[in-house]
């Protein structure tokens, strides 16, 4: 479905407005980048007293502890927490099934949008990709909102994470379905990274997940635009019901083995509302 500027204009708008309140995980993890305001990996020359060594020549003698030297008699330096700025990859999957409906389209916008805004708001180095079928394509944040969105793609196979530049280190945000076939784990792993963070936010919809679905229908592939006839009784619609249950116990199943956050996020209340529930498991934070 198309997604005009002047609708991406108002997804923008809620996106930036829910930044206010809760943001990506930024507070969890020692970061490793330019100077910028959060928690870095190694000693730098903020307020936060992050160690101590011995001192030896050629260190700056403005970091000598005189306190311990006139308790000890032996030089040592304080190290302090290094502030930086964390780098976001962000990619959204733009294939047909993420606006299969009104609501799923625009929750996936407003997503977009208020993970730029809070890499933002965070300092952070972003950049942003869009996998458009199997192909992966850099999106310039700063023009998300002159461009159509419509129509997405057909997805002719799953989105491949390798494809996807990732820096070392990085906050690596995917918003995806995850709708397609195949074992999670290889993806996964092609995310993970010991140095980096990984999060995934996966719209969905109420009819998606329990459709109400009976009798003679005819049913579209929103990817390849197959169509087929089929009729949906009592035990099809359960079949489905328990297939797409462990589909996503699979994903959960598998993120949590490789350490990526899961957060699946209902198109249904506004955003805010939606993000809520992941606060616990560590996907988003309240801003402080």
């Amino acid at each position: 479905m198309d997604l005009a500027p002047e609708q991406l204009a108002v997804f923008c708008a809620r996106g930036q407005a829910v930044a206010d309140l809760v943001r990506l995980p930024f507070r969890r993890r020692a970061w490793k980048g330019p100077l910028g305001h959060w928690q870095g990996g190694g000693a730098g020359n903020s307020l936060d007293f992050h160690d101590h060594r011995p001192y030896s020549p050629g260190d700056d003698p403005r970091a000598i502890n005189w306190q311990a030297y006139a308790r000890s008699g032996q030089y040592t330096l304080k190290l302090y927490r290094q502030e930086v700025s964390p780098a976001v990859d962000l990619c959204v999957d733009l294939s047909a099934s993420m606006g299969v409906t009104p609501s799923k389209a625009a929750r996936t916008a407003e997503l977009l949008y208020w993970s730029v805004e809070c890499a933002h708001q965070s300092g952070a180095a972003l950049r942003c990709y869009a996998w458009a079928g199997a192909a992966v394509e850099p999106l310039d944040p700063d023009r998300l909102l002159s461009h159509s969105w419509g129509p997405l793609t057909p997805r002719a196979e799953p989105p491949d994470f390798r494809a996807v530049p990732w820096r070392h280190g990085s906050l690596r945000v995917v918003i995806s379905d995850l709708l397609w076939a195949g074992d999670p784990q290889h993806p996964l792993d092609a995310l993970a990274d010991a140095q980096a963070r990984a999060v995934l936010f996966a719209p969905f919809t109420r009819e998606e997940a329990e459709p109400d679905w009976a009798g003679n229908l005819e049913l579209e592939d929103c990817e390849t635009r197959e169509r087929r006839r089929q009729r949906v009784d009592r035990g099809v619609a359960e079949r489905y019901r328990a297939a797409y249950g462990r589909h996503f116990a699979c994903w959960e199943t598998q993120a949590q083995k490789c350490g990526v956050s899961l957060a699946r996020v209902n198109a249904g209340p506004d955003l805010a509302e939606a993000l809520r529930p992941h606060l616990e498991s560590g996907a988003v934070e309240f801003v402080e």
